[in-house]
């Protein structure tokens, strides 16, 4: 009733000591969804970053383009991926990790935030390599001669021979940009504010050269499946957990907890 008064149009985007409240409402529900319910979303998470994926590749592939216009292109079209996460409703670990801020607040234990992260990744990942497996039986990869393929083997390999560091950094970058477009859908009063908030820092995301966890879930399985065979096990796994790393020290200290001391608890709150 307040906001309608104070805001009787509707159209303004909600002020960021609003935002905090509605995130930290959002990450009390989600801590509470039995394990199953999460499970289920986070595979259907999973799935949705792979199809963002899939569209990237097929962008990226022989496209005729420069270098810049062609990541432009690429993160345009991977933002689909969590344009379905957010406005079809499923459970993302990476945008998940400003669940940090109701956990900073004391609305959420940090068993529960760590319960939420763990059973989200799972699904994600599982939701992710599932799609690989689909892609690679649906023929797709034969596409244009086959050189959707090369160009998933291409980007699979690109990934796997990133120094760990260079791993942890571009981890780092890309979520801080999901976790400002998650922190944007906040903001927004419609679906097409969503979508205009999520499609500029993904497309940026992308076009950096940054790196997503669950989007490599993906990538690095298909590329493998695709006949990559530059990409090692040991090589795999210290992608996975160095971007892993790196995104969840991007979404939850350079974006959840920098927000929270300024609009939280120890900050200013909504009157």
């Amino acid at each position: 009733m307040a906001d309608t008064l104070t805001n009787p149009t509707g159209l303004d985007a909600y002020k960021p000591e609003q935002i905090i409240a509605r995130v930290e409402a959002a990450a009390s529900d989600k801590a509470a969804l039995p394990a199953a319910t999460t499970f289920m979303l986070a595979l259907l998470a999973g799935a949705f970053i792979a199809f963002g994926s899939m569209l990237y590749t097929v962008a990226m592939t022989d496209h005729g383009l420069g270098f810049g216009p062609a990541r432009l292109l690429g993160g345009f079209v991977f933002s689909f991926g969590l344009i379905l996460v957010i406005v079809a409703g499923a459970e993302l670990f990476t945008g998940n990790n400003l669940i940090v801020m109701a956990c900073a607040d004391g609305q959420i234990t940090f068993g529960a935030l760590l319960k939420n992260w763990l059973i989200v990744f799972v699904g994600n990942v599982a939701g992710s390599v599932g799609m690989a497996v689909l892609m690679v039986m649906s023929g797709t990869l034969s596409l244009a001669d086959g050189m959707v393929a090369e160009t998933a083997i291409s980007i699979a390999e690109a990934k796997v021979a990133l120094p760990a560091m260079e791993s942890f950094i571009r981890g780092l970058l890309c979520n801080a940009l999901v976790c400002l477009a998650v922190w944007l859908c906040f903001a927004a009063r419609s679906v097409t504010d969503k979508i205009l908030a999520i499609a500029f820092p993904v497309t940026a995301f992308v076009a950096l050269g940054f790196e997503h966890s669950i989007a490599n879930a993906y990538l690095i399985p298909v590329g493998l499946l695709a006949g990559g065979v530059n990409i090692g096990f040991a090589e795999a796994t210290q992608s996975m957990v160095f971007v892993t790393l790196g995104n969840i020290v991007g979404g939850s200290l350079f974006v959840g907890l920098i927000y929270w001391v300024i609009y939280g608890r120890r900050g200013i709150r909504p009157h």
